[in-house]
């Protein structure tokens, strides 16, 4: 495990065992982030939600996006130009369904989150981070400091 790993911006983020993912997560939930799976298109839970806050690892809390980096792309998923900062996000070749695409993961849970596609805004750098609503949690700005996370306000 590397220092990343270890230590977040002065957090510790870790993976729990898959008992306690199993126990805390919804079967959506554990279906996207632990198997590789996709949820609906336009039928989850932030698709089309544009409050400003941060988005974090349903299953360990680690930061991954902010709501100033979400676009509207009419894909059906939540569309990101940039994770919040680099290493929050590792990348994985995906062939599967005859496709070549680039999987994206959480750094520490390597939960699936989505995909990586080229195809976002110009004027946002031209990516598009397509990322299941159900692998990652909301958390309002006006609840950033309650919830541990007061450096992103």
């Amino acid at each position: 495990m590397n220092e990343y790993d270890m230590d977040l911006m002065g957090k510790k983020y870790v993976k729990p065992t898959t008992d306690v993912i199993k126990s805390t997560l919804t079967d959506l939930q554990f279906q996207v982030t632990q198997l590789s799976g996709t949820e609906r298109p336009f039928d989850n839970m932030y698709w089309n939600h544009f409050e400003k806050g941060l988005y974090v690892d349903v299953v360990t809390g680690e930061p991954l996006f902010l709501s100033k980096d979400k676009f509207e792309s009419s894909c059906g998923w939540p569309s990101f130009s940039r994770p919040v900062f680099k290493e929050a996000v590792r990348y994985v070749e995906d062939n599967t369904f005859r496709m070549h695409r680039i999987e994206v993961r959480s750094q520490i849970g390597d939960s699936h989150l989505g995909h990586l596609f080229d195809d976002g805004p110009d004027e946002l750098g031209g990516l598009r981070y397509c990322i299941n609503s159900a692998s990652i949690r909301f958390i309002p700005y006006d609840a950033l400091e309650k919830e541990g996370y007061s450096e992103y306000l």
